[in-house]
């Protein structure tokens, strides 16, 4: 078995793409199933490549898996569902568990990664900290990677804390269930700018059969799974294998996720998946009738331009032209262009500017459409076909991510995580109000009928200018999450600020064309939200919607700019943090400088502190029950509930207190109670009842 990779937006194995078909295995009653390798042959009938387990798995069992091609993704066992912030041993039993897992099953061609913990449940989410508990997070990652590089390492995470994602993860991995299929679609493409960067994941997805009938159930993954190859899902986890499921220390009776029953039979929904995902490995559909050329233009790119046209050359559809401006270089680019890439054609100018040398290669393009790329990019071997699709969409210009390639070392990690990369701005999930000028398709006659780029931008800018202009004529730009191309950064911290600089010389001359497009301070004002390559994550003075009393099903934080790339964890170490805090405290204000002459940096808001509370409790209850359950027989005895901004769920008074909630082992709980105001007789206001105990 080949080792899974990351590759941009999707996984490789060795040369091939794959796309993930998991289904989630067990946790089942012990001795079921009998004989686990005759299981995993249907597993594989149905088209399965790779199974999800919530244990790690014993050595002979990936064994079995690598016997019959199947990647494993494996899960310590340990106590995610309460407040590991508060009791450590909880989270030295994690590391503990992964360690142990690692030590035995290490280096097994059969394991394809690990998720360190899934669904941490959202009211112990805001009971720890959301910063404290994503922190966690990638400390597990951090720790886990280190023994296991070779491993891919996520977080199973649900809508219900999808701020949550951790920054060194290498894929995101959503929990979804939406039984519409226009909902499913539409928090697919929301999640691509959660998942910044990186591939996404279905981490699972099913339905109750009990509940909502087999053939429901049947039909429901059928169309999940069309839906997620449609949206650019790099994978998809069927939850789950069989109705027979354990859980919290006994049998569940009555929930039949599975795709065989609890005799050990196909469900309908099995034939619904082997079909969906015969369907899904098809050769693709021809592509939309459209005829693109690529421009790239280069000036001194003499090192740099042979990988990019052999990204080009490599796309599947082809370009209809290529077309290579050279704009006074030195360096011999156009001979080595000449002489490696004959069929490319070669336009030479005398040093006129990025923005001249672009209208000269959209004047000699011929193709219905034109796409632009830098000869620092590399763009995926896909690159057209998703610009083709948006082009069908309508839309009167496309253009996707630039993704940094992984560093090669420190420096190049520094500046990967740096602020003031390439960046697009969304206005929402599919249209975009600004695509940077290394990954920009537009209609050859909107173009010309906007007058192409504006030959003042030299360097930089002209992607802006172009793109304000565009919307300013009531035309729109597309966004497909998928059309991506690897942006090389700046290989040093003294070329990165030198970029910077020119960053804000075009900043200034963009503010004296377009001086209502900032403000009286000198920032660019954007009516959507800026991605810098991030995924979406929350920070300490980070606004979050949690909903009334916190039980919002779909809550995230509330930004006008997403998080930075995070600083690769091979690279990190004091010195690189050291270097990247340099550069983001210097990079703003240069830029600032040459723009207003003024040397701030970005004006940043202070999170409030919350006032310490009165007490905090747990009581421990022989009999579990639903937060909600314990929220309304609160309301029921009078008091208030707490809003969507609040940090409390319910409010006596003067007193405040904010609910979590434990589960036990088995048909126990722990209330988690903290206390503003007055705590006394707090559980008989509360009207939670007795408590078998008091910590």
């Amino acid at each position: 078995m080949e080792r899974l990779r990351v590759d941009g937006r999707f996984f490789r194995a060795g040369t091939r793409r794959e796309t993930l078909r998991l289904v989630t295995w067990g946790p089942f009653p012990a001795g079921f199933p009998a004989d686990p390798a005759a299981e995993l042959d249907r597993v594989k009938q149905l088209g399965f490549n790779g199974l999800r387990l919530y244990e790690w798995p014993e050595r002979g069992f990936l064994d079995h898996a690598a016997e019959r091609g199947q990647g494993v993704f494996a899960a310590p066992l340990w106590q995610a569902a309460a407040d590991f912030v508060g009791q450590p041993q909880l989270l030295a039993e994690a590391r503990a568990a992964i360690c142990a897992g690692l030590a035995t099953t290490a280096g097994h061609p059969a394991l394809a990664g690990v998720f360190v913990a899934n669904e941490v449940p959202a009211d112990l989410v805001r009971w720890m900290g959301p910063a404290l508990v994503r922190d966690t997070i990638e400390e597990l990652i951090r720790s886990g990677r280190g023994s296991a590089p070779e491993l891919l390492w996520c977080y199973g995470n649900y809508p219900s804390t999808e701020y949550l994602e951790p920054g060194n993860a290498d894929f995101t991995a959503m929990n979804v269930y939406l039984e519409d299929e226009g909902d499913l679609r539409r928090y697919l493409r929301r999640l691509h700018h959660v998942a910044g960067d990186r591939p996404v994941v279905l981490g699972e997805f099913g339905l109750d059969s009990r509940r909502g009938g087999r053939e429901r159930q049947a039909e429901v993954l059928r169309w999940a799974i069309r839906a997620a190859r449609d949206e650019g899902m790099a994978g998809f986890t069927v939850y789950g294998w069989s109705d027979r499921w354990w859980n919290r220390g006994e049998e569940v009776p009555d929930w039949d996720f599975g795709l065989t029953d609890r005799a050990g039979n196909d469900k309908p929904a099995a034939a619904a998946v082997a079909e969906a995902f015969a369907a899904s490995t098809e050769p693709a559909e021809p592509e939309p009738p459209a005829t693109i050329s690529v421009v790239v233009c280069t000036r001194d790119g003499h090192d740099r331009i042979g990988a990019c046209l052999e990204a080009v050359g490599s796309m599947q559809p082809a370009a209809h032209e290529v077309i290579v401006v050279d704009d006074g270089s030195t360096d011999g680019t156009s001979e080595r262009v000449a002489r490696e890439f004959p069929g490319v054609r070669l336009l030479r100018s005398e040093g006129v500017g990025l923005s001249a040398a672009r209208n000269l290669g959209a004047a000699a393009a011929t193709g219905e459409f034109v796409a632009f790329t830098d000869d620092d990019c590399e763009p995926d071997r896909a690159w057209l076909g998703e610009l083709a699709r948006g082009f069908a969409d309508g839309w009167d210009a496309v253009g996707g991510p630039n993704l940094p390639p992984p560093p090669a070392d420190r420096a190049a990690a520094v500046t990967a995580a740096a602020p003031g990369s390439a960046s697009h701005v969304m206005l929402d999930d599919r249209e975009a109000e600004h695509v940077p000028g290394c990954n920009l398709a537009v209609r050859r006659s909107t173009y010309f009928e906007l007058g192409g780029f504006d030959p003042d931008f030299v360097t930089a800018g002209d992607d802006v200018d172009f793109c304000w202009r565009l919307r300013d004529a009531g035309r729109r730009i597309g966004f497909r999450p998928n059309a991506f191309v690897w942006h090389h950064r700046r290989p040093t911290l003294s070329g990165y600020l030198r970029q910077q600089v020119g960053y804000g010389r075009a900043e200034a001359l963009l503010m004296r064309k377009h001086p209502r497009r900032f403000s009286p301070s000198g920032d660019a004002v954007w009516r959507g939200a800026i991605y810098s390559g991030g995924p979406l994550r929350v920070t300490g003075d980070s606004v979050i919607y949690h909903g009334g009393m916190g039980l919002a099903g779909y809550q995230g934080v509330v930004a006008r700019m997403q998080p930075l790339r995070a600083l690769d964890d091979r690279f990190d170490g004091p010195l690189a943090r050291l270097e990247l805090g340099l550069v983001s405290w210097l990079a703003p204000r240069l830029r600032a400088w040459l723009r207003i002459r003024r040397f701030r940096g970005p004006v940043r808001g202070r999170a409030r502190r919350p006032a310490a509370p009165a007490a905090e409790l747990r009581l421990r209850r022989e009999r579990a029950e639903p937060r909600e359950l314990l929220l309304r027989r609160a309301l029921e005895a009078g008091w208030e509930a707490g809003e969507a901004g609040d940090g409390w769920d319910l409010r006596q008074g003067d007193t405040r207190v904010l609910v979590a909630v434990e589960p036990g082992d088995r048909r126990d709980m722990v209330v988690l109670l903290r206390v503003w105001g007055e705590p006394a007789g707090i559980e008989e206001r509360l009207r939670l009842g007795a408590a078998a105990d008091r910590g």
